[in-house]
């Protein structure tokens, strides 16, 4: 645990693809009684919200002018420590009293099957596939994703 803490690049490489894929892209809220969001909209009693986590990702009020580039450097400070995002703004594991509770377990299991598959293969993506996403609650690629896995010499 304490090798996979120290994947820094790992961590903001996994960061980016959540911004960007989220396992969930639209998410559904319901408004009990009467409120006011933080940005001062004033919502009824029994609203339904519908926001797009797909879309929040490659917004660029929220991420910036390079929003819909890949850049694990995103999440990685000056002193090559972690950035951390507030929930909501980083938004793929629910933020609030919502909040994945196992966020930090994902993390530290993606980090751990990543390394452990990226140390002894290495995944060519086909050249010319685009991952297109389908229309779906959970956010899968029609087709797939095209590529060829190869053994890394050591």
């Amino acid at each position: 645990m304490k090798e996979v803490k120290k994947l820094v690049y790992l961590h903001g490489a996994l960061c980016e693809a959540l911004r960007l894929f989220p396992p969930v892209p639209i998410e559904r809220k319901q408004a009990v009684k009467a409120d006011t969001l933080p940005s001062g909209h004033r919502v009824n009693g029994n609203t339904m919200l519908l926001f797009s986590l797909y879309a929040m990702g490659r917004c660029e009020e929220i991420w910036g002018k390079d929003c819909l580039e890949f850049k694990p450097e995103r999440w990685i400070s000056e002193r090559g420590e972690i950035v951390y995002a507030p929930a909501y703004k980083f938004i793929a594991f629910n933020a609030g009293p919502r909040i994945c509770l196992g966020k930090d377990l994902a993390f530290l299991q993606m980090k751990m099957v990543a390394a452990a598959i990226l140390r002894k293969y290495c995944f060519i993506v086909e050249e010319g596939h685009i991952a297109t996403p389908t229309h779906s609650i959970f956010l899968l690629m029609k087709n797939g994703l095209k590529g060829r896995i190869m053994k890394r010499e050591v």
